[in-house]
């Protein structure tokens, strides 16, 4: 799977997540190019304020993969990564981030967020993380709007 299908997948999974009254953030761990995990936000339903759709996706790639190690994986996110979803990503060892719409695009969509870039979280890592950002752009802001919508 290349980074674009990828990220059709997490753009799939956050629409999944507002049909049923969550955020619209969606997430995919690939490993070696296969999808090991995705998952949606799930703040509300959860009642879990650490449960952004990267954790949760990363929390599934540990389990399916019997491992807390995700070195060698990458993780796509429709949005780019809260401080806390970034450092989640650096401690489970992922290799890279690939989000489409920025923290800036989430702030204008109506979301309260933590005004530090995620390359400026990667650049304090204690291990390499590459942090790529705007991959389908235009469809992840589609989505805050269809989320828009919805409300």
């Amino acid at each position: 799977m290349d980074l674009d299908a990828a990220m059709r997948r997490a753009l799939a999974i956050g629409r999944e997540g507002v049909e049923s009254g969550q955020a619209p953030f969606g997430a995919v761990v690939l490993c070696q190019g296969r999808e090991i995990a995705a998952a949606h936000n799930s703040v509300r339903r959860d009642t879990d304020p650490t449960a952004h759709a990267e954790v949760n996706a990363l929390r599934v790639a540990a389990r399916a993969m019997g491992t807390t190690d995700l070195g060698g994986c990458i993780l796509v996110s429709t949005c780019e990564p809260c401080p806390m979803c970034l450092a989640a990503a650096v401690w489970a060892g992922i290799e890279a981030v690939v989000f489409g719409a920025s923290i800036g695009d989430a702030e204008a969509a109506g979301f309260s967020q933590i005004r530090l870039a995620a390359t400026t979280v990667a650049h304090a890592a204690p291990r390499p993380i590459r942090v790529e950002g705007g991959r389908l752009r235009d469809a992840c802001l589609a989505l805050f709007e269809e989320w828009k919508h919805r409300r």
